[in-house]
């Protein structure tokens, strides 16, 4: 049965502003027994980490960006861009739920029922009010400990796009650059790319029209 959540003061009123939310005393059995399917719900070596509901502006940010890779991963055949709250296990007792994450081909076999098992290639997250400190430091700690390739951070506040970038080359192992406008290209995502200050305009471009440009690259 899933768990019903109500974040609530001292004073037993429900929390209205942001917020993120730890809960020591889980295991990561009644995680995936009892995480919500309808929001964010993650867990980090026995805490549940509970997230505020997503705000209209987060929801089509994240949208905009998911249809423009889905659409191109599956015309170019590629692999599968999936969502959250479908589960990134890093490793047994970290479960993130990232906005948008890549599972190419070679790795499709580690998606199951419950989770997918590993490092993804491609990792996408929006910022909000409630999870800049969690996406920004916490979790981009653990995706560049846990081998993810390549990690953006959409932060729509400040209108930057952070990219994280993993290699193997032991002379430069790690590498973080920040993109205000003008074209970015994903190394882990062949052929595909956005203009950043699309993701700035209000409203959001059409993502039809911006991927038939991505596709005519």
């Amino acid at each position: 049965m899933a768990l019903a959540v109500k974040v609530v003061t001292l004073d037993g009123d429900e929390i209205s502003e942001p917020y993120l939310v730890r809960i020591a005393g889980w295991t990561e059995e009644r995680y995936f027994r009892e995480a919500p399917e309808t929001r964010f719900f993650e867990f980090e070596d026995g805490e549940a980490i509970v997230h505020s509901p997503a705000k209209p502006t987060h929801q089509e940010g994240t949208l905009f960006l998911s249809i423009l890779a889905q659409v191109y991963v599956r015309r170019r055949n590629l692999g599968k861009i999936l969502n959250g709250p479908a589960v990134v296990r890093l490793r047994p007792g970290l479960d993130y739920e990232p906005d948008i994450f890549f599972v190419p081909l070679l790795q499709l076999g580690a998606i199951g029922e419950q989770f997918f098992s590993g490092a993804p290639a491609f990792i996408v997250e929006v910022l909000s009010e409630g999870t800049r400190t969690h996406d920004l430091i916490t979790k981009a700690s653990a995706y560049r400990r846990h081998g993810v390739p390549e990690y953006w951070v959409v932060d729509p506040t400040r209108r930057i796009l952070l990219r994280h970038l993993v290699s193997q080359d032991p002379q430069a192992p790690y590498r973080l650059t920040e993109h205000a406008a003008g074209r970015l290209e994903s190394l882990a995502i062949p052929g595909f790319w956005v203009d950043v200050s699309w993701l700035w305009q209000d409203p959001l471009p059409d993502p039809l029209h911006c991927l038939e440009q991505i596709l005519a690259a």
